[in-house]
């Protein structure tokens, strides 16, 4: 298991904000191959493999009923259990 934290404990310490989870979000639904995404300062984080990584996102993604209010709480919800590229540490776990 990495000892990076995920984006939510980031959010949780307030290493990342509501609006730059929101813009992930955002940037995944208009580009879903995107994989290299500033969410903070020195702070990366590939969205592609974020939404792979979470089977009930990947799921919701590709049902075709699902609502975009659905689709779009299944993208924060892999964001939010994903963690940035790297392994630099961040002060989430200072």
């Amino acid at each position: 298991m990495s000892d990076q934290p995920t984006i939510g404990e980031m959010r949780k310490a307030a290493a990342v904000t509501d609006d730059q989870i929101e813009a992930a979000v955002k940037a995944y639904l208009k580009a879903p191959d995107t994989e290299a995404f500033e969410i903070a300062d020195g702070l990366t984080l590939n969205l592609a493999r974020a939404m792979s990584a979470h089977t009930p996102t990947r799921k919701a993604l590709a049902d075709k009923n699902a609502t975009e209010t659905f689709r779009r709480t299944m993208v924060r919800t892999a964001i939010l259990l994903a963690r940035p590229d790297g392994g630099a540490s961040h002060p989430a776990r200072s």
